[in-house]
């Protein structure tokens, strides 16, 4: 599934843990291990880096290490896109104060303008597991088939224990003010055929895919796609959010908010952001 993943390094307190993480999904793809960080490169750096690698038994022989200067969200992008990186793994932030997670201003950058898919660690362990309750973004957009096929070849093989597929009903206040205008019965009636067709949308694309021995449950939301999906997240303890590529972000999409960024900026849980 991932030939190459990459880690950005940045020496903070979390990186030994960032690199077991790292190792934990080398050894479960059987992928290439390739660590970059953008600045100075000193005697000491190194041997840290040399040091945490040794102690967690990865072989050095199957690691690629890149020192660079520059601008650290388009050195990483170049690197991955020269080394063909499949998936690039990094760090969130904690607000200070508080129990909430965002990616900054670079990771952000790398986001919208990497060619890899990319998964972001809010808690990253020493000793990692697997995520073993997991969401994937089911809402209708064109790479959502693509995105739920991905994960679910993720939950297989990391043997998730519990798998949701949430999708969000379009227009939802708009369709049930309407179907007001008819009674209770209406309203009910409404309720179900589109709660149907959400469904349904869903178990198309799922019966396509050999799901193994896992359980994929389908759960139905109304609202704005990012936040409910964010919040069912929350309420479910999942380990790992999946989601798709929002594509290339024009100018003005950049100047006022867009879904994804209601994730970003708030993260219930790791992340995990597809891209084809």
């Amino acid at each position: 599934m991932f030939k190459k993943i990459a880690l950005a390094l940045a020496f903070s307190p979390r990186m030994e843990a960032l690199i077991c993480e790292s190792k934990r999904l080398k050894d479960l793809f059987g992928s290439e291990l390739i660590l970059i960080h953008v600045g100075k490169k000193t005697e000491t750096l190194e041997q840290n880096l040399l040091t945490i690698l040794e102690n967690h038994q990865v072989n050095l022989q199957k690691v690629k290490v890149f020192w660079e200067d520059g601008k650290p969200a388009k050195k990483i992008i170049q690197i991955c896109d020269r080394e063909n990186v499949d998936l690039l793994v990094s760090g969130a932030l904690k607000t200070e104060g508080f129990f909430k997670y965002y990616i900054g201003s670079i990771a952000r950058k790398i986001i919208r303008k990497s060619k890899c898919s990319v998964l972001t660690l809010v808690e990253p362990m020493l000793a990692p597991t697997s995520f073993d309750k997991v969401v994937i973004n089911g809402t209708q957009q064109d790479q959502t088939p693509h995105v739920i096929e991905r994960g679910i070849s993720w939950c297989k093989l990391d043997q998730a224990k519990q798998v949701y597929v949430v999708n969000e009903i379009k227009m939802y206040g708009i369709q049930m003010a309407t179907a007001g205008e008819g009674g209770e019965q209406e309203i009910s009636s409404t309720r179900r055929k589109l709660v149907g067709e959400e469904v349904a949308y869903v178990e198309n694309i799922l019966k396509d895919i050999d799901k193994g021995n896992l359980r994929v449950n389908v759960k139905i939301t109304c609202g704005k796609w990012a936040v409910e999906l964010a919040r069912f997240s929350t309420d479910f303890g999942a380990d790992l959010l999946i989601v798709g590529d929002e594509g290339n972000l024009g100018f003005l999409d950049r100047l006022f908010p867009h879904d994804l960024e209601d994730i970003l900026s708030d993260l219930p849980c790791n992340l995990l952001i597809i891209k084809k």
